[in-house]
């Protein structure tokens, strides 16, 4: 794929699309972001209906085409049927249930299955992935349910509304308005398709849904990360922590990538405050008390697993995202659908591209890694709000609890707060369980074994959903904590993210609901607004993702 020089243009080539520019876009919309197809791309894709033409004409049998489909390839179809079989194979599979995907899951899908079709060996027109561009440019987007797909061959039920969409069945959301799509296309003066042969099982027969999803959720992930991160330094400060735990010392001794990174930015966020303690602090201490004991009675010399593993743990994340986004890169740039044509070599060959395993697989890593963030936060936040172990802080961080306050025992301040987020985290990791491994033989045993590739991506975005809340709530009480150690004293990244908080939840004083606070703190972490308030901006989206990264800094700001 090249970027041009239009901001927001992404040409695409069938090999060059990144899971950054597909979630960039997707979370734009494509109306800002024209997305079209390379002249070499538009050869590749003639010359495979060329080929596919050939072969028709001269009576070969091709499946899909002039067969039935899965356990009906052993029937033949007349040609003069042919038309008729494609819209039939995208009809008898509009039977998807659940809630519908969102309108950038439906964004991500038409941009994956454009670049699929672009590599050219699906035989199929450059007029079908020219429409499908342009309702996504319309702002047409098919409404497509969640549930229905196995994982192979493909998400053939969720493609089909794609594919129902692009010939004018069903109903669509146009510029965010539900309607018939016959309507949708006739307003923005585009004509349906008539599906060629083989051009309804191309569209159907892939894993563009389930990449949809993955794509999506790698780049939540890794937004949770340094939220991750952000949450470690605050609480660090909130309990007065010993920063030697993130020393590059201890992280050169075991150098996983994503770990060194992890404590790299928890240092950053640190710089220059004055509630962490450190090594140093101890070694000035100890020598102002001319060789007494540096340690002060009661005093911990390092901190609980917590805080002190935190880089360790949302190491595994940032790794975890390394190769599964390389896992992606490639799954996106490739062709899913079965038969392939080869116009080079004159050959038709029969495989099974369409298998979403490598999808699962990921999915189910980085769900894992993920919902352990939850369980991360959520067990700083029983340290903050504890009397026990928050270092002289009141308990459940809030005035009116000490116990020479007159009103003590009145206001109860994040307790109710932290039994929120255990709920939470508690059902991201009943989620964590692999789905991959959950096989099922369909269509007369013709799909013996499946991937479950699309649930385990869903499942992933589930779970992201489910970690950004607790991330939320934590955040909160984070802020209410460092207004009580004194926030002029926390770092300047750190006071940053706290005015930003502020300026969405007022400090609790007494007690009140605090529902609204966390959607609204949970609003700050999907936009990346406390992470460009932290002083760190986009790099951590424009790295080593897809062979077009670096020339997307105009796309990375968008969520």
């Amino acid at each position: 794929m090249t970027y041009g020089p239009t901001a927001g243009h992404l040409e695409l080539d069938g090999s060059g699309l990144s899971p950054l520019s597909v979630a960039a876009v997707a979370r734009r919309g494509g109306a800002e972001s024209r997305v079209t197809v390379g002249a070499a791309a538009t050869e590749r894709m003639r010359a495979s209906v060329d080929l596919k033409d050939t072969l028709l004409a001269e009576e070969i049998p091709v499946y899909g085409v002039t067969t039935g489909f899965g356990d009906s390839c052993v029937r033949q179809v007349a040609p003069d049927k042919a038309h008729e079989l494609q819209r039939n194979l995208v009809l008898y599979h509009l039977n998807g249930v659940g809630p519908v995907a969102t309108p950038a899951v439906a964004r991500a899908t038409m941009i994956i299955r454009a670049n699929a079709l672009a590599k050219g060996v699906s035989a199929v027109r450059p007029q079908v992935v020219s429409t499908l561009l342009e309702c996504l440019r319309r702002d047409i987007l098919p409404l497509i349910p969640e549930r229905g797909s196995v994982g192979a061959s493909g998400d053939l039920v969720p493609l089909c509304y794609l594919a129902a969409a692009l010939i004018g069945e069903g109903r669509v959301l146009h510029r965010g308005t539900v309607r018939p799509a016959t309507d949708a296309l006739r307003e923005e003066g585009i004509e349906p398709l008539r599906l060629a042969p083989k051009e309804g099982i191309a569209l159907i027969n892939g894993t563009s849904f389930a990449a949809a999803y993955a794509v999506l959720a790698a780049w939540d992930a890794r937004e949770l990360a340094f939220v991750a991160e952000l949450a470690t330094a605050m609480t660090v400060e909130a309990l007065g922590g010993n920063a030697s735990a993130f020393h590059p010392f201890v992280h050169g001794s075991k150098p996983h990538p994503g770990q060194v990174r992890s404590a790299e930015v928890v240092r950053t966020l640190l710089a220059g405050s004055r509630l962490a303690t450190s090594f140093e602090d101890i070694l000035v201490r100890r020598r102002r008390l001319e060789g007494r004991s540096c340690v002060r009675l009661g005093e911990r010399v390092q901190d609980r697993y917590s805080v002190r593993c935190a880089p360790q743990i949302i190491g595994i994340v940032r790794d975890t995202l390394a190769w599964a986004e390389d896992w992606l890169t490639i799954e996106i740039n490739s062709a899913s659908d079965n038969p392939l044509f080869d116009a080079d070599g004159g050959g038709l060959h029969l495989g099974g591209n369409f298998y979403a395993g490598h999808v699962g697989q990921a999915m189910d890593s980085l769900k894992t890694a993920v919902a352990g963030l939850a369980n991360l936060l959520d067990r700083q936040l029983a340290l903050v709000v504890d009397e026990k172990f928050n270092e002289g802080l009141p308990p459940d961080l809030v005035a009116a609890r000490t116990p020479d306050h007159p009103e003590a025992g009145l206001h109860h301040g994040f307790k109710g707060m932290q039994i929120a987020a255990s709920a939470v985290t508690a059902e991201a990791l009943k989620q964590t369980g692999p789905v991959s491994v959950f096989s099922r033989s369909t269509e007369a045993h013709n799909q013996d074994i499946v991937s479950m590739g699309t649930i385990s991506a869903r499942e992933a975005r589930t779970i992201n959903g489910l970690v950004r809340d607790v991330a939320a709530i934590h955040l909160l009480a984070l802020a209410q904590a460092i207004d009580l150690r004194g926030a002029g004293q926390a770092s300047p990244a750190v006071r940053a993210v706290h005015r930003l908080i502020r300026e969405h939840s007022a400090f609790v004083s007494r007690d009140r609901r605090l529902d609204e606070d966390i959607v609204a703190v949970a609003g700050l972490i999907e936009t990346g607004a406390l992470r460009r308030a932290a002083g760190l901006g986009d790099e951590e989206f424009a790295g080593p993702v897809g062979a077009d990264a670096a020339r997307l800094t105009d796309l990375t700001a968008l969520t």
